[in-house]
C-alpha cells in the first residue's frame, strides 16, 4: 500500500478535487496512479487518512460525495480502513458519522464498510458512538436501521428507544448511577422525553453534568443538531442572511 505525504502534490489536488466534488478530476487522478485509491495519505502528526476518509471529512456533505464513494470502492478502496493500521481507529464511516453526512454513510454501508468497526472517538467504539456522541441523529439512526448493535444505555436514551432502555436496565447487574445519570443526559441531548420521564422516574439526576460535555441536561436540550449546523453554515457561506424581509 503506497503511503502519501498530505503536504505532496497529489495528495493536495486529490482533496481539492475532493472538497469540490470535481468527479473527472478524481477519475483522471486514479487513471494516471494506480493504487490511489487505496493509499494512505499521512498528515505527520501519527495519523493517517485516506481518499475515502477525504470524502467522509469534517464538515461533510461535499458535492458528489456519495458518488466519490462508490468511484474509490470500485477502484480497490477499503471503505473499512482505519486511520492507523496497526491498531483500532477511525474508519470512513467513522467520520461520516461525525457529521451526519447519511448519504455518504450509507454508500459507504453499500460499499462493505464494517458497521462495528472499533476505534471511535468516542468511548473507542463503533460509528453508532460517534453519531449518538456528537448529536448526528440521521446517520445514527441509518446505523440502527441497518443492524448496527445498540448495546449501550446511553445510546438507546438518546435514540429514543425506550423498550431497550427497560431491557438494558433490567439486565445484571444493573447500571451504576452514573450510567443512569450519562444515559438521562444522552436523552435530553436526543431530545426523547418520554425517555427522560422514565429516567427521572428511575432516579436520574435531572441536574446531572458529565466529564464529556459542557452544560446541563437542560442546555444540551436545547442545543441544535450537527446536520442543522451544517446547513446554516453552508447557508452563511453562500450570502443567506437573517433578520431581513425581501423588498
Amino acid at each position: 500500500m503506497e503511503v502519501l505525504n498530505s503536504s505532496d502534490p497529489l495528495p493536495v489536488s486529490l482533496v481539492l478535487a475532493i472538497r469540490a466534488g470535481d468527479v473527472a478530476t478524481v477519475q483522471g487522478l486514479l487513471q494516471e496512479h494506480k493504487g490511489l485509491a487505496s493509499a494512505r495519505i499521512r498528515d505527520g502528526r501519527g495519523g493517517d487518512r485516506t481518499p475515502l476518509h477525504m470524502v467522509a471529512d469534517w464538515p461533510g456533505y461535499f458535492p458528489n460525495g456519495p458518488l466519490l464513494v462508490r468511484i474509490f470502492v470500485e477502484a480497490g478502496a477499503d471503505p473499512s480502513a482505519p486511520t492507523n493500521e496497526d491498531k483500532p481507529s477511525e474508519t470512513p464511516l467513522h467520520w461520516a458519522a461525525s457529521s451526519d453526512d447519511v448519504e455518504v454513510a450509507e454508500a459507504l454501508i453499500d460499499g462493505g464498510a464494517d458497521i462495528e468497526a472499533q476505534g471511535a472517538s468516542i468511548a473507542g467504539g463503533s460509528p453508532l458512538d460517534n453519531a449518538v456522541g456528537y448529536g448526528c441523529w440521521h446517520v445514527a439512526r441509518l446505523l440502527v436501521e441497518r443492524g448496527a448493535r445498540v448495546d449501550r444505555l446511553w445510546q438507546a436514551a438518546a435514540l429514543g428507544m425506550l423498550a431497550r432502555v427497560e431491557e438494558l436496565l433490567a439486565g445484571s447487574p444493573g447500571p451504576s448511577p452514573q450510567e443512569m445519570n450519562d444515559a438521562f443526559w444522552q436523552a435530553c441531548h436526543g431530545g426523547q422525553l418520554r425517555v427522560v420521564e422514565y429516567l427521572v422516574s428511575r432516579g436520574a439526576d435531572v441536574n446531572w453534568t458529565t466529564d464529556f460535555a459542557d452544560g446541563t441536561p437542560l442546555d444540551t436540550a436545547g442545543d441544535l443538531d450537527t446536520r442543522r449546523q451544517a446547513l446554516v453554515s453552508w447557508l452563511s457561506e453562500h450570502g443567506a442572511r437573517s433578520g431581513e424581509k425581501p423588498q
